[in-house]
């Protein structure tokens, strides 16, 4: 519902608020990201092209040497063959050439696939690290954090955070792919060369080839399906093994539970994939039966055919042997590369088109004042697999430089407000202007720039104090000017002065020389980083003090709001969210929330004078502290 005091105030002289232009209120659609996985042959090759742009000539020289590494050995059937024509038609000259040629190749076989093997080393340690930062900066760029909340994107992160560590080891399959498809060339061109019938060798070899290429899709679609239940088995391992739970497990006695639970979730995923397996070895089994009888055939038709000959009856069984191995272990690669790096490339190439998607919609930079404010017009939205909304047709104006307090009880969407305020997440509908720009057509690198905050589920980066602050301004971390000016607005000078080398401690009991404070204490300090901002467009702070007493909690909003009032000129505005309606009283503008909606909003004294929703739930928690 809206309130009829939320339309935006009129002019200085009585007059409405001008309308936006037409070509400016009106943004595009943002980009939808994707569901579905894109192809594998182009994953893969962009994946190639990212290796080549990170490391070209390591990667250029590892691919070459993977090709040359392979005709040694696919040349050995012919040193045999010329082996075998010296000896029988006592040949001495090109016994000799045979030897020689037999032990070069030997010695060259294993020189080059040593000098290989350590440059495509190299080019995998070189590249692993570019891979994981690709990954990183990816899901940091993805303006919203929706991909981290839905289940089905969670599956495929989760995969992808496992295999980002191995995903290097694609490029070493495709050169040992290619070098595998040398030798099997290199090796038909000389069966053809016996009898052109035994080119047919191929055809046999399709049904083995078909069936590694199928086996993993059929795997990994078991194992997708069953993803939910692998991370919950993870999960409860996860539980049952660190210290955060520790206690808990120990005192409600649930250790064997949920070690029980855990099991039953991984028999849950694994009992489908174990099937899955099992049926695609039998066709895997059954493809190599079929290559064998070709195999078998073949000789046959050397060895008794009208033109059989020794030298060529050993050149068949020596190249047919090692056409065997190398449809095995090409085959293998690719079922390799298909079942594993092929899968991680697409969930790679997922993960780009993604974030490409999000920023699509992106074409405005971030203002440098606010001169009206903020208006929310019928705001929807819903969490990820949830059915009730979090926000229900919300329309609401925050003028520029007010202080505005949102309450409410849980779950009435106060601090989904805010994540929406901070592009967290996009509207599901309805739109959030900025002096009647759609908040979606912001940058929102820049327009997060601008902003300032601390979160009642801060997060405890395990730094040095004096880091663990400066993060919330990257540029100043640093400078302790800076520094000291945060600790004081949070009123957090009190921890860092405990601390045994001030600023420079290490946080984290579990670091070398690492103290452990309180969870009070590092609530002050995550209050102190979000104040690290000199100037913010827009600050914010969702419930921040939830572990301090009402009066410290009162005396740092006002400290907080006298000082946002002082930087009104250009716009700026701070949004405070709380339960505690003492503090809250102090603001400019209070919006109360009631089940998803707004209830109303106006002054302290104009909600009480109104005797609503506000008036009735202040009267409650002042009786209280009575």
């Amino acid at each position: 519902m809206s309130s009829p005091d939320t339309a935006p105030p009129p002019g200085p002289d009585g007059t409405p608020p001008p309308a936006a232009p037409p070509g400016r209120r009106a943004a595009p659609p943002p980009g939808e990201p994707p569901d579905k996985l894109p192809p594998a042959l182009s994953s893969m090759w962009r994946l190639c092209r990212l290796g080549f742009r990170y490391e070209p000539a390591l990667m250029g020289v590892a691919f070459v040497l993977a090709l040359v590494a392979a005709l040694p050995d696919a040349l050995l059937a012919v040193w045999f063959k010329l082996l075998g024509e010296g000896l029988l038609e006592h040949k001495p000259g090109l016994l000799r050439f045979a030897v020689a040629a037999l032990a070069v190749s030997t010695v060259a076989t294993w020189l080059l696939a040593t000098v290989s093997t350590r440059i495509q080393r190299r080019f995998r340690d070189k590249v692993t690290i570019a891979l994981e930062s690709h990954v990183a900066r990816l899901q940091a760029s993805i303006s919203t954090i929706a991909h981290q909340e839905r289940p089905e994107y969670l599956d495929r992160l989760s995969v992808l955070r496992e295999q980002v560590f191995t995903l290097d080891h694609m490029y070493m399959s495709v050169f040992a792919t290619a070098g595998w498809i040398l030798r099997l060339g290199v090796t038909v061109a000389l069966l053809a060369s016996v009898n052109p019938v035994l080119v047919t060798l191929v055809l046999f070899a399709i049904p083995t080839v078909a069936a590694t290429s199928w086996r993993p899709v059929v795997e990994r679609t078991a194992q997708e399906r069953g993803a939910q239940a692998d991370r919950l088995a993870r999960h409860l391992f996860a539980l049952s093994t660190t210290a955060a739970s520790g206690k808990e497990l120990r005192v409600l006695g649930i250790g064997q539970a949920l070690a029980d639970r855990r099991r039953a979730s991984w028999e849950r995923w694994y009992r489908p994939v174990a099937v899955a397996r099992t049926q695609s070895s039998a066709w895997y089994a059954g493809g190599w039966a079929i290559f064998a009888l070709g195999y078998v055939g073949a000789i046959v038709l050397v060895a008794a055919g009208p033109h059989a000959s020794p030298t060529s009856a050993i050149l068949v069984l020596t190249a047919g042997a090692r056409l065997s191995s190398y449809v095995g272990a090409t085959v293998g690669e690719i079922g390799f590369l298909r079942g594993v790096w092929m899968d991680g490339s697409q969930r790679l190439a997922w993960l780009e088109d993604y974030a490409s998607a999000t920023a699509r919609a992106e074409d405005l930079p971030a203002p440098d004042g606010i001169a009206a404010g903020i208006r929310l017009e019928h705001v929807t939205f819903r969490y990820p697999g949830s059915d009730r909304p979090a926000l229900q047709d919300v329309s609401l104006f925050l003028p520029a430089g007010s202080v505005v307090a949102i309450v409410g009880e849980n779950g009435a969407g106060k601090t989904t407000l805010v994540k929406l305020l901070a592009k967290l997440y996009a509207p599901a509908s309805g739109r959030i202007l900025v002096d009647d720009v759609d908040l979606a057509r912001i940058d929102s690198a820049q327009w997060r720039d601008r902003l300032a905050g601390a979160f009642q589920d801060f997060f405890r980066f395990e730094f040095q104090a004096g880091q663990t602050i400066g993060l919330g301004d990257l540029p100043r971390m640093a400078e302790e000017p800076a520094l000291q000016a945060a600790l004081d607005r949070a009123g957090a000078r009190d921890v860092v002065e405990a601390l045994p080398a001030g600023l420079g401690t290490q946080l984290g009991p579990t670091w070398p020389d690492g103290v452990d404070i309180s969870y009070g204490q590092w609530q002050k300090l995550a209050l102190a980083r979000g104040f690290m901002r000199d100037e913010p467009l827009v600050a914010v702070l969702d419930e921040p003090t939830a572990a301090l007493d009402a009066e410290t909690e009162h005396q740092l909003f006002e400290r907080y709001a006298s000082r946002a009032r002082q930087a009104r000129q250009g716009g700026s505005m701070t949004i405070l969210v709380s339960h505690r309606f003492s503090t809250v009283r102090m603001a400019d503008v209070i919006v109360v929330l009631d089940g998803s909606q707004v209830a109303e909003s106006g002054s302290h004294d104009e909600l009480m004078a109104r005797g609503g929703r506000y008036a009735e739930l202040y009267r409650i928690q002042a009786k209280a502290y009575q």
